[in-house]
């Protein structure tokens, strides 16, 4: 299953947010919306961060917020909330300006997603800025797709592409 696939179309973009768990909750209410985690897996997944820290701002300005599969995760998932100001998780790689949330129901279904958000990452170092640059869903739907596929060249390595921009 690719990135776009699993998620679906939940995609939140936000102007602020009032801190972090407030972001780690939308983003994981998008993924029980869907039916793919219990009401409760959210809160474990603030729950998680707030016990081990803040080990899941993974690079500079993305986090991807999660909980163990036990935690009522139902389907593998990914939800994807863009803060254009960006919120501090208390992490060297602040501030957060994209969390990919996901869920999985054992601990193995999310292997291929994290190949492809490392590649993501190795290839798009701006990858926050260049989200946060971005008004709608859509626009970071149509981004992502150019991202992955990789077929622009490098104009997509710091800013969206032109069709998508302000």
């Amino acid at each position: 299953m690719s990135l776009l696939e699993a998620l679906d179309g939940r995609i939140r973009v936000l102007e602020r947010v009032g801190s972090w768990a407030e972001a780690v909750r939308i983003s994981g209410e998008l993924l029980a919306a869907d039916g793919l985690v219990a009401p409760f897996y959210v809160e474990r997944m603030i729950r998680t961060c707030e016990e081990l820290g803040p080990y899941i701002a993974i690079a500079p300005g993305v986090a991807i917020p999660h909980a163990r599969p036990e935690d009522g995760a139902y389907a593998f998932g990914l939800s994807l909330v863009v803060v254009k100001e960006g919120v501090s998780f208390g992490s060297h790689n602040d501030p957060v300006h994209v969390l990919i949330a996901f869920a999985t129901p054992d601990r193995s279904a999310h292997i291929e997603f994290l190949r492809q958000l490392a590649e993501i990452l190795a290839r798009s170092e701006e990858i926050a800025h260049a989200l946060a640059c971005l008004e709608t869903a859509e626009q970071v739907q149509a981004w992502l797709r150019v991202v992955l596929r990789g077929d622009d060249g490098a104009s997509h390595r710091e800013s969206p592409p032109p069709h998508v921009a302000k």
